[in-house]
């Protein structure tokens, strides 16, 4: 006894084979790292060497010119006492203020500008810089750093404005784009708070302030440099971790959320890591302009990525501080201008080109 299959109804067969050979879909998740991708890691490998051949020459650099080897030599610990006096003691720690806080700076910008998917977005343009500079030069005007410290301030200064952008930001959870137009407000905030110090403060005080808020690398001393060491030899790394974390975020928050990660929490924590990072950096050289802003774009061009790198972005960050820093020492003789004038003179531009940019595109960023 044979039995007979019933026949395939004409649709089910027309949809057998439309999907004949087809792959099933698998849900996969975005590379965690690019560190292993052969262009970034070029990259980072050109910039490290750009960025040390800036630092020996920016060590070289003063009243009295030093050999470019003999620099190498006394950073090693060889070579002649007095050249290593001159090394260590005077030119070492302003050379080193403008590596680390070009590193905080990028890689902090990285991360803002990666949670919030807008390349606009960074820490002087969000109110964390701002924050910062309020505080110390209420600390100057008022006199509350001699008992507490720049460093301190600066630090209190950028978690305020940073816990003040969370909170008028919360509206059952955070996203990017609320952060980023409340971050703008806060900024304008804490800039009319400047102003009305300075308005309020003596002459010689408004001086000060004036000084610190431009940017400047001048007179950096090692009391300055070793918070901001330590700072970074914890924060850095922590940054680079979170980063990794951000990656999931891309997928949005609800598949975040599916896959296990606490979003709030990661935003949370790279806020946190980032104000860190941007306050003990804007305490040693001041708000310098524009660094968190740019170098983040310009690694993500050079890298070919689809986001800022943050280890590329720190690295372009230290050579847009140090090179910057040289220019200002040498376009007018006899006279060291700010740093923060030669990288808002460099960074305006790249400004622009980011605004046209999404004006285009139609979009926020």
């Amino acid at each position: 006894m044979t039995t007979e299959l019933a026949p395939v109804p004409e649709h089910q067969d027309a949809a057998r084979r439309r999907t004949a050979g087809r792959v099933p879909f698998r849900f996969a998740l975005p590379p965690v790292s690019g560190v292993l991708r052969p262009r970034l890691l070029g990259v980072c490998l050109v910039l490290a060497a750009v960025a040390f051949l800036a630092f020996s020459v920016e060590t070289a650099t003063g009243d009295i010119s030093l050999p470019l080897a003999d620099v190498v030599r006394a950073l090693v610990g060889a070579g002649d006492p007095g050249t290593r006096l001159i090394v260590h003691e005077l030119r070492l720690p302003r050379s080193l203020a403008g590596l680390l806080v070009g590193i905080a700076f990028g890689v902090s910008g990285a991360l803002l500008q990666t949670m919030t998917h807008n390349p606009l977005a960074s820490p002087d343009m969000m109110g964390i810089t701002q924050g910062a500079g309020t505080a110390v030069v209420a600390g100057i005007v008022l006199g509350w750093d001699a008992g507490v410290g720049t460093q301190t301030l600066g630090l209190l200064g950028a978690l305020a404005a940073a816990l003040l952008v969370y909170v008028l930001a919360w509206q059952r959870g955070t996203t990017g784009y609320r952060i980023v137009l409340v971050g703008v407000g806060v900024a304008w905030l804490c800039t009319s708070a400047t102003d009305y110090l300075m308005a309020r403060g003596q002459r010689f005080q408004a001086q000060a302030s004036l000084g610190w808020l431009v940017g400047n690398l001048n007179g950096r001393t090692w009391d300055q440099i070793r918070p901001l060491a330590v700072t970074m030899a914890v924060l850095v790394p922590v940054a680079l971790l979170l980063g990794r974390q951000l990656r999931t975020l891309e997928l949005g928050d609800d598949v975040a959320r599916g896959l296990g990660t606490r979003v709030q929490t990661v935003r949370v924590a790279v806020l946190l890591a980032c104000v860190g990072l941007v306050a003990f950096g804007t305490a040693t050289a001041g708000p310098v302009a524009f660094v968190a802003l740019a170098a983040p774009q310009i690694a993500q061009r050079l890298a070919g990525t689809a986001h800022p790198p943050p280890v590329a972005a720190g690295l372009t960050g230290a050579v847009m501080v140090l090179v910057s820093d040289l220019a200002a020492r040498k376009l007018v003789p006899g006279t060291e201008l700010p740093v923060g004038i030669v990288t808002g003179v460099l960074g305006a531009p790249v400004l622009l080109w980011l605004l046209v940019r999404a004006n285009r595109a139609g979009s926020g960023g």
